[in-house]
């Protein structure tokens, strides 16, 4: 069985001697007990506050540079050696290069490890081929010595490990670049995990991401062809790293977690133990599970590994698209199989937020991308802060056909992904683009879970996945801006487009927890709202053509039921007409084809019954959009009635009595 392969933190612990040898064990540089005391106390990422600490030491900052330096620049020199007799062409050399890129970055330490992955985020910095290779970084890293790890403890829970634990197994379980995993028992029988974090770890991650900044600042200022703020990056990589340090932060990230999937039988999340918990140290629920990618054990627990391959993609989509908490870590090691059916989410230390406005942003993105409306997104691009406002948008808008075009043949839900993400990374690598935080972390996220999805069904498309949520919330969500957006989405310039509604609304059924009665109540608002104006038209229209239809045939009818004395009284142009109507056509009903086409629509929807609609029968009386239609109604039904009057009854009809009027 396993549990999380996490990662640790931290803590402001005036550092002991021993985290200190421990700290020159590990192979980074001696500090002096005041450096180390200075940098242990960070408990937020400061620039400044690291540049004071370490500019004043050269010696220290010499020695770091050249065990990092010198390796860089041996590289860069072959690079460079490669460019100039056009080796790089070759794309098998090209390939090799990137990937001891890849590989020089995971020898140099956790924050080069973790500045490699941000960088595998982002496309406008990092060359497509490159990319592929620091997506493949991992942070497993063996595990440090037993005893430091149970200094640790004593030093931040403020007692002996005995007195907190039943049992605490000293060989780890699993290591990684920020900490390692410890099983324990505590005192009332519970089993629990305990992430220790790695000694004098906060110490070495300042010093390398004061030496990563300034490599970055050198850049920014000598490298043209570097268009992003490198310096940014570095700055916003430090804040998450220090987040992820910091288990305090991590353990109430978990419990926010298991609040907003409360609702969900089959989602777990492991339970926090605060009264052994710390800074450096997190003591939380023991989760016996197997990796959703272990497809013959999950078939052993008696479940089909394809439903929790769908269970976590729900469970992540919803946390993009509609909670805006996410899970930006949702590699293997943290997704768990349970035997009692629910899928465990572990390792919360790198967590993410995205706003309700970007949320809204990216929908209406993908609701230009369906519609192939590529000016509009290029638009959406600058909104979504990818691009400039002053950015030309000229070259990126053929640009986004060439991409998307040929995708989008086969519909939005059979899109490759990675395909697209990959086309689109160069892009975004050849124009000004700036990837901002949240969206790397989304494509790190969704391209993990694709990942994971993939080893269980090769045919699998996220997209696909994920359209559902986006149908839903297109349909649900009461914002102004979805509102428009669902009538781009629905409208062809004045046309409504039935054909686009019915796949909206089949998309949105497809998705897991659908509110029906909300979406039946969204529906209604958006016919009676300002943005279902034509819609609201073409259906008066309908009903005024039918009324006097129906009104005219029966008018029609009663003339030839009249006695022969009354018939001589009327009109000679009623008399014809009525002489020459079909009697067949009595039976001809009120048809208002856009009421047909919606409750054909709904009747395919799970649960639905037509009481639900005439239950709604108030809010659609006292809608004002309803009232307007009335006297619409009303007009158009006494200028039809007019027509008839002057043509049809006054005059000797042509065309026969159903001549449209």
């Amino acid at each position: 069985m396993v549990h999380s392969s996490s990662q640790a933190t931290a803590d402001p612990q005036e550092g002991s001697a021993a985290a200190v040898a421990a700290s020159s064990a590990a192979g980074t540089a001696t500090v002096e007990i005041s450096d180390f005391i200075e940098a242990a106390g960070l408990l937020e990422y400061d620039p400044e506050a690291i540049t004071r600490i370490y500019a004043g030491h050269p010696g220290r900052l010499l020695k770091r540079f050249w065990q990092t330096l010198m390796p860089i620049g041996l590289y860069l020199l072959g690079v460079g050696f490669d460019w100039l007799i056009q080796r790089l062409k070759d794309p098998d050399h090209a390939r090799a290069r990137a990937k001891e890129a890849a590989d020089l970055v995971a020898s140099l330490g956790p924050a080069f490890i973790k500045a490699g992955q941000a960088l595998s985020t982002r496309p406008d910095i990092v060359p497509p081929l490159l990319l592929e290779e620091l997506a493949q970084l991992q942070d497993q890293l063996p595990g440090f010595d037993s005893a430091l790890a149970m200094a640790c403890i004593e030093e931040d829970l403020g007692a002996p490990v005995s007195e907190i634990y039943a049992e605490l197994e000293l060989e780890p379980i699993s290591a990684a670049s920020l900490g390692q995993v410890h099983r324990g028992v505590l005192h009332n029988g519970e089993r629990v995990a305990v992430k220790v974090q790695g000694p004098g770890l906060r110490e070495q991650i300042t010093l390398d991401l004061y030496i990563v900044r300034n490599i970055a600042a050198w850049l920014n200022r000598n490298v043209g062809l570097i268009r992003s703020d490198l310096v940014a990056l570095i700055d916003e990589l430090g804040k998450r790293v220090f987040e992820e340090m910091d288990y305090f932060n991590e353990a109430s990230n978990a419990e926010k977690f298991a609040q907003l999937h409360a609702h969900n039988p089959r989602i777990a999340v492991p339970r926090i133990h605060h009264e052994a918990t710390s800074r450096r140290v997190l003591t939380m629920e023991w989760i016996d599970g197997v990796k959703l990618t272990n497809l013959e054990a999950v078939r052993e627990l008696g479940f089909d590994p394809d439903d929790m391959v769908q269970v976590g993609v729900d469970c992540s989509l919803q946390q993009l698209l509609e909670h805006g908490f996410f899970h930006a870590d949702p590699h293997p090691g943290n997704l768990l199989a349970l035997a009692d059916g629910r899928l465990a989410y572990l390792d919360f230390g790198m967590m993410s937020e995205v706003s309700r406005e970007s949320r809204t942003g990216l929908i209406q993105a993908v609701v230009h991308l369906v519609n192939r409306n590529f000016g509009k997104l290029s638009k959406d691009f600058v909104s979504l802060g990818f691009l400039a406002e002053d950015v030309n948008l000229e070259p990126i808008v053929p640009a986004f056909e060439t991409v998307f075009g040929q995708a989008l043949e086969q519909g939005v839900s059979r899109m490759d992904f990675k395909a697209v993400t990959d086309d689109l990374s160069g892009v975004m690598y050849r124009f000004p683009f700036r990837v901002p935080p949240y969206y790397a972390l989304i494509i790190r996220s969704l391209v993990t879970l694709e990942g994971i999805a993939l080893s269980v069904d090769p045919d699998f498309k996220i997209l696909g996945a994920a359209y559902p949520y986006f149908a839903r919330r297109l349909m649900e969500d009461p914002d102004p801006s979805l509102r428009q957006s669902l009538k781009e989405m629905l409208f062809d310039g004045e046309v409504f487009r039935w054909q686009r509604l019915d796949n909206l609304v089949a998309s949105a059924a497809q998705g897991s927890q659908l509110d029906l009665e909300g979406l039946l109540d969204q529906v209604i608002a958006f016919l009676f709202s300002d943005n279902g104006g034509l819609l609201r038209q073409q259906l008066v229209t309908a009903a005024v053509e039918q009324l006097d239809s129906l009104a005219w045939r029966t008018t029609l009818s009663l003339s030839r039921r009249l006695p022969a004395g009354l018939q001589a009284l009327q009109p000679p142009g009623l008399r014809e007409l009525a002489s020459r109507h079909d009697e067949s056509s009595e039976s001809l009903l009120l048809n208002l084809e856009p009421i047909r086409q919606l409750v054909r629509i709904l009747n395919a929807l799970p649960g639905f019954e037509p009481q639900l609609l005439l239950s709604r029968l108030p809010q659609v009386l006292a809608a004002p959009g309803f009232r307007r239609m009335g006297l619409d109604l009303a007009q158009g039904l006494a200028e039809r009635s007019l027509v008839r009057l002057l043509r049809d009854v006054m005059a000797s009809p042509t065309q026969g009595a159903l001549q449209p009027a």
